[in-house]
């Protein structure tokens, strides 16, 4: 058994918001990540790709989730969102509430932005 206490845990500031690592192949062993994301109200991520299924649990907060060309659908608190792996994502926080969430995948994704691949550190 592992036990991270929360001064172990790293923080990531993007653009968008702050990724928490909470569990990860290098943050106690977990052959799964899992992070808290912080999205402050109105800030968009950027229109990326993931080569992982994610799965992303709403704390507080909501979220407009763009997939593809689709149009967008909101999320809430409580809400529960699996995300495919390879298709075009951006979340947009909710305009006066933000959102705040805990979010898992497999280890060592790949995230694609245009021309940019990048493995985000929150997952490794």
């Amino acid at each position: 058994m592992n036990v991270i206490r929360h001064d172990q845990t790293r923080r990531a500031e993007t653009p968008a918001g702050v990724m928490t690592t909470l569990a990860s192949p290098t943050l106690g062993g977990a052959t799964r990540p899992v992070w808290r994301v912080e999205m402050p109200a109105g800030s968009a991520g950027p229109v990326h790709t993931i080569d992982t299924e994610q799965i992303w649990t709403v704390l507080s907060g909501g979220a407009a989730v763009r997939l593809g060309a689709a149009d967008p659908v909101g999320i809430a608190t409580g809400d529960t969102l699996i995300l495919a792996p390879d298709v075009e994502r951006q979340l947009t926080a909710d305009a006066t509430k933000g959102l705040t969430a805990i979010v898992t995948s497999a280890a060592n994704s790949t995230a694609t932005a245009g021309v940019n691949r990048v493995r985000p550190p929150w997952t490794v």
